[in-house]
């Protein structure tokens, strides 16, 4: 009798270990770097369809702040896009020290050994596959998004496009340096309670964000684009505004999700009493790879 009280005792602890063990095999990055003297992980997605013999463009994926590159995975979906299309997918995760994962997207040393660790990702990925140098892109989530608009700023002469999902840059644009117009296609939802879509405050965080209308029309000046977007209805709840006549066709691409939360469209679920609805109406990976294809480096 009190080796089963024991038992049962001890059961609770057991289930939390085993279910902690679990947890950390489903979610195990299969790759790491050393730069800037910190330790980097990542996550690679190689698929069977990859062909050595012909060059492969390159995803680079980046989670939300608190997230890891399995989630992004899961929620993103570029997986299953891959493997038809025969591209690479990579999802590097922020730096991790015992605290919530986030990309450093602050002026300031942070900042910068960030965009060391993507820049050397990507010659360690190209040294062991056919990577096409002209076909490489950025996309995130949240502050993942951030670090894609920091790599726009920073590594423009190696990165194609970026994709933005539920994210907005606090950074001022006189901070962005490099010259070259970017190709840039965002999504984002007009309820979202973490970065307000009409810009201001939010419970997450106290920096103001601007206005994702009035910043992606920023970025098509930045671009060099006409003044007035083209605009377009995708479905009840989804509007679409592109900014054409670009530098070198560097267009500029807002999908506006009616309704929508802090979250992908189409993608994976996220808990929507936290960060609300997430819209099915629009495929956010699959508008922005055929946004990519269209934008390869000139």
């Amino acid at each position: 009798m009190k080796r089963l009280i024991l038992v049962l005792i001890a059961l609770p602890a057991l289930l939390a270990i085993a279910g902690l063990i679990a947890f950390r095999v489903r979610n195990r990055n299969n790759g790491a770097i050393d730069v800037a003297g910190e330790h980097r992980r990542y996550l690679l997605y190689v698929p069977s369809t990859y062909d050595a013999s012909k060059p492969a463009p390159l995803v680079i994926s980046m989670h939300g702040a608190g997230g890891w590159p399995v989630q992004q995975m899961r929620v993103s979906r570029w997986n299953r896009l891959a493997e038809r299309e025969g591209f690479i997918v990579v999802y590097p995760s922020g730096l991790d020290r015992g605290r919530p994962r986030v990309w450093r997207v602050n002026a300031g040393s942070g900042l910068s050994h960030d965009v060391r660790f993507i820049a050397a990702l990507i010659d360690k990925i190209a040294a062991s596959y056919n990577i096409d140098r002209k076909r490489i892109y950025a996309n995130g989530l949240s502050n993942g998004g951030g670090m894609s608009f920091v790599l726009s700023c920073t590594l423009s002469d190696r990165i194609a496009a970026v994709g933005l999902v539920a994210s907005a840059q606090t950074l001022p644009w006189s901070w962005c340096r490099d010259t070259r117009a970017v190709p840039m296609i965002a999504f984002h939802g007009t309820a979202d309670p973490v970065i307000p879509y009409d810009g201001g405050v939010s419970w997450m965080s106290d920096r103001v964000f601007p206005s994702m209308p009035i910043w992606a029309r920023k970025w098509a000046k930045r671009n060099g684009c006409g003044a007035e977007p083209v605009s377009s209805t995708i479905a009840a709840d989804v509007s679409r505004r592109e900014f054409t006549h670009c530098t070198d066709d560097a267009s500029v691409v807002l999908y506006t999700i009616r309704n929508g939360g802090h979250t992908w469209p189409g993608g994976g679920p996220l808990p929507q009493w936290l960060v609300g609805r997430t819209s099915d109406s629009v495929d956010a990976t699959r508008e922005m790879w055929a946004f990519f294809r269209a934008h390869p480096l000139r």
